[in-house]
C-alpha cells in the first residue's frame, strides 16, 4: 500500500457517518463481478478535489451529504456489499447499505498543502481504504470532506476499483456534483456495450505479462509490498509538453502521454539495478462513460524493449510505445471461483492514460476545483504513473488546460532520483515548488 509521508497534512476531528440510497434497489439483487473486476479487486482508487473557500461558502454537511441519495440510487452498486457465492467466487449483493462519509478538519491552508514537496496528501485527505476482513461490512466508496482553516475544503474519494475504473469513479463524482447543483439526474444508468472477445478466455494457471499473481490474501483484500512505496505528482505545462516533444524527436504520431512514459521508463531503467524492459500501459475503450453504470473498461497492454532502454533515446522508446503495443485483454486469465488473486498496476512498470478522465467535471455549485488530483493505492513493487488533465484556466466558457499532471507511486528510494532526473533534463517539477 502507499505508505504515510512525513509530509502529509494531519486531519482531525474525524466523524464517521453513513449515506444509504434514496430508494430501495430491491430483495435479492446482486452484481456480478467479471473476472476483469475480480483482477482489479487489490486495487483501490483514490481522488482529491480541492475547493477554495469562495466555492464552497455556505456548504452545510447535510448540503453536501443529500445529494448522495439520489445519486446511489443511480449507482447501487457502490452502496452494496461483497458477498462470495456457494462456489467462493465474490459478488456485489445490492442491499442498499451505503457508503461511508467522513467529515474532518486540517490545521493548514489549501496553498500549505499544495506548496509541500512530498505531495503525498492522497493519504491523509481520501480514506485509505481496504476491503475486508469482514468484507460484508466494508463499505466501496468512501469520500471524505476535510475543511482547511482557509475555508477551503477537499472532498477525497476512496473507490474500490473491483466497482469499476477512473472513468466510472470520476462519472460518479460528476453525478453527485451535478446533483448538488439543482440539476435533475436521470432516471437511470445505461449499461455499456461490452466487447466481444476474439478469443476464449486462457487457461487459469497460465502467466500474462499484465497481471501478476500474488499470494492467496482470503476475505482481506490487500497484497503486501516487498518495499515501501511512495506517492508524488508533478504538473508539466502545454508550454513544456511542446517543447519536450521537440527535444526529444519524437515520432509525429506519438502523443504527449508517449512522450512522457518513454520518458520516465528510460530514466527508471537507468535508475534500478536491474534494466526495466517490459512495461503495461493502461488505456480504457471510451472516455465518455457520463451516465453509464461502472465497469473496469481498459485495455492492458505491454511493451517490450529488446534492447537497452536507458541507453535509448527517448523518441525510439515513445515509437515502441505508440506503435508495438500487444494488448493482452483478449487474453486475459478466466478466474475460477475468486480463488486466484492478482496484480494489474505494479506488476509491470504501468503506465495509465487518464488523459481525458473529466476530474475537472466535478463541480459544487457552479464552480470547479482549484486543483484535482487522483492517484492508485495497492500497487504491485513495480509502480504506476498516471497521466491526468491538468488544472482548468480561469472560470469562464470555452477555458483550456494548463498541460498535464503526472502521478507516480514508486519505491520511496527510486522517487527522489526520478524527481531530481526530471528537474536537471526537462524542469517538469520546478513549477509544483513554486
Amino acid at each position: 500500500m502507499v505508505s504515510t509521508s512525513m509530509g502529509s497534512p494531519e486531519v482531525c476531528n474525524i466523524k464517521l457517518t453513513t449515506v444509504v440510497p434514496a430508494t430501495q434497489s430491491g430483495e435479492n439483487k446482486v452484481t456480478e463481478l467479471t473476472d476483469m473486476d475480480l483482477e482489479m479487486k487489490l486495487h483501490y482508487i483514490q481522488g482529491v478535489y480541492f475547493f477554495t473557500s469562495e466555492a464552497v461558502e455556505g456548504l452545510t454537511p447535510k448540503d453536501l451529504k443529500g445529494p448522495l441519495f439520489p445519486c446511489l440510487t443511480l449507482f447501487f452498486t457502490a452502496s452494496g456489499r461483497v458477498r462470495r457465492s456457494e462456489t467462493g467466487r465474490p459478488f456485489i449483493k445490492c442491499n442498499d447499505s451505503g457508503i461511508r462519509i467522513v467529515e474532518a478538519d486540517c490545521d493548514q491552508t489549501i496553498e500549505e498543502v499544495l506548496a509541500t514537496k512530498e505531495h503525498s496528501f492522497h493519504s491523509t485527505l481520501a480514506y485509505t481504504q481496504v476491503l475486508g476482513p469482514e468484507l460484508a461490512f466494508s463499505p466501496l466508496v468512501i469520500i471524505q470532506f476535510t475543511r482547511f482553516k482557509c475555508g477551503g475544503m477537499c472532498v477525497g474519494l476512496s473507490w474500490a476499483h473491483v466497482l469499476g475504473d477512473a472513468f466510472a469513479a470520476t462519472a460518479f463524482m460528476n453525478m453527485w456534483g451535478q446533483i448538488l447543483s439543482g440539476h435533475a439526474p436521470p432516471k437511470c444508468l445505461h449499461a455499456p456495450i461490452p466487447r466481444k472477445p476474439k478469443f476464449p478466455p486462457t487457461i487459469p494457471n497460465k502467466s500474462i505479462p499484465t497481471l501478476k499473481r500474488v499470494d492467496p490474501v482470503g476475505d482481506c483484500w490487500l497484497t503486501a509490498n516487498n518495499c515501501k512505496m511512495e506517492t508524488n505528482y508533478f504538473q508539466v505545462t502545454e508550454e513544456q509538453l511542446e517543447q519536450m516533444v521537440a527535444k526529444a524527436r519524437a515520432v509525429a504520431k506519438a502523443s504527449h502521454f508517449e512522450v512522457l512514459s518513454a520518458i520516465i521508463w528510460k530514466y527508471l531503467s537507468g535508475i534500478r539495478e536491474r534494466e526495466t524492459r517490459i512495461v503495461t500501459i493502461c488505456t480504457t475503450n471510451s472516455h465518455n462513460r457520463e451516465n453509464e453504470y461502472p465497469t473496469n473498461d481498459m485495455v492492458l497492454s505491454t511493451v517490450e524493449a529488446d534492447f537497452s532502454v536507458a541507453k535509448a533515446d527517448i523518441s525510439e522508446l515513445a515509437e515502441l510505445i505508440a506503435k508495438k503495443k500487444v494488448e493482452e485483454n483478449e487474453e486475459m486469465v478466466e478466474i475460477e471461483n475468486g480463488e486466484a488473486d492478482y496484480i494489474a498496476y505494479g506488476a509491470n512498470l504501468t503506465f495509465v492514460n487518464l488523459e481525458e478522465a473529466n476530474i475537472y467535471g466535478l463541480e459544487l455549485k457552479g464552480n470547479r476545483p482549484a486543483f484535482a488530483n487522483y492517484a492508485i493505492n495497492g500497487v504491485g513493487d513495480e509502480g504506476v504513473v498516471l497521466v491526468l488533465p491538468g488544472p482548468i484556466n480561469g472560470k469562464g466558457e470555452g477555458d483550456g488546460r494548463d498541460g498535464l499532471v503526472v502521478t507516480m507511486v514508486l519505491p520511496e528510494n527510486q522517487l527522489p532520483l526520478l524527481i531530481n532526473k526530471l528537474e536537471r533534463d526537462w524542469n517538469m517539477v520546478s513549477i509544483v515548488k513554486d
